[in-house]
């Protein structure tokens, strides 16, 4: 995509851009897959609560009003041509179904399990860009370990596994949209997130209002979905686009193989989730990957 090169300039984050030529792009990644994981590990503590749909909505509502006034989506949006509109509406789309099913699939399964499936639907795009036999190698270790993390036992739950399954689907597109997003450079593709989740925002709002209204009178439940927005979201997403602004999107996809292996880390520490020795060998092999890729020229 051709990116008029003021894009970046009106960006409202003109130091993103150094901040993403500052640190190691996988310094980044390896925030965002924490917080990722850290802020849906403490969502679950909450469905009674808030119900499903209400955290879905509390996540991007969050991310939709702290986003807004710095990033300007209504801006964005007015300015944007054609093509880079649909990019967003398909951005906003995404972002909106991803978290819904997200939340579905870890309401019956274990996180780990959900992260695992999310990885395999990245292996596409992995191998996509991955030309180096060195490259390939490095994605088989890491897609073999995160074939120890998976679980027989999902068969139990095939609603669970639809869900979990979607959530993959549609994570990989995301990885698509929001690579295309970050081609503005760091600062004007967390501006064009921040309008694809505003249009999240008003495609959730029918779906999880209702539910997250319920607990509109506590404040301590409330002050906690914005904690898991911020931590789900605000945080991950920003990283993802320091991140892609500076990796080709195959060696992203690539790192995605942290995220089961993160998620049951935080997994045994926040939800009692211990892993057994079979996860630790599959987080074994998805480190060995990480450590043998080597990004390509851009």
């Amino acid at each position: 995509m051709n990116v008029p090169p003021t894009a970046s300039a009106r960006a409202p984050f003109p130091g993103l851009d150094r901040a993403a030529n500052a640190v190691p792009p996988h310094g980044w990644f390896i925030v965002g897959a924490t917080s990722r994981y850290l802020g849906p590990a403490f969502a679950v503590l909450l469905f009674p609560a808030v119900g499903v749909l209400g955290i879905a909505w509390f996540r991007i509502a969050t991310a939709a009003l702290v986003l807004a006034p710095l990033t300007r989506p209504w801006r964005t949006l007015r300015e944007a041509d054609g093509r880079t509109r649909l990019l967003l509406l398909g951005l906003g789309v995404c972002l909106t179904a991803m978290n819904t099913a997200f939340y579905l699939a870890l309401d019956r399964l274990p996180i780990s399990h959900v992260a695992a499936m999310e990885f395999l639907g990245t292996l596409i795009v992995a191998l996509h860009g991955l030309r180096t036999g060195r490259n390939l190698l490095a994605l088989g270790l890491a897609a073999f370990g995160v074939v120890l993390l998976i679980d027989v036992a999902w068969a139990s739950d095939p609603l669970g596994l639809f869900w979990a399954a979607l959530n993959a689907a549609l994570f990989a597109g995301y990885i698509v949209l929001g690579h295309r997003a970050a081609e503005a450079g760091a600062g004007g593709g967390v501006e064009r997130l921040g309008a694809a989740m505003a249009i999240a925002f008003v495609l959730l709002m029918p779906i999880g209002f209702l539910e997250a209204a319920r607990v509109f009178g506590m404040p301590l439940i409330v002050l906690a979905g914005i904690g898991v927005g911020l931590a789900s979201s605000v945080i991950p997403y920003v990283c993802d686009q320091l991140a892609m602004a500076r990796l080709p999107r195959a060696s992203f996809a690539l790192l995605l193989a942290l995220l089961p292996a993160t998620a049951t880390a935080i997994g045994a520490i926040v939800l009692a989730q211990l892993p057994g020795s079979r996860d630790l060998v599959g987080v074994a092999f998805v480190m060995a990957g990480i450590a043998l890729h080597r990004p390509a020229v851009r």
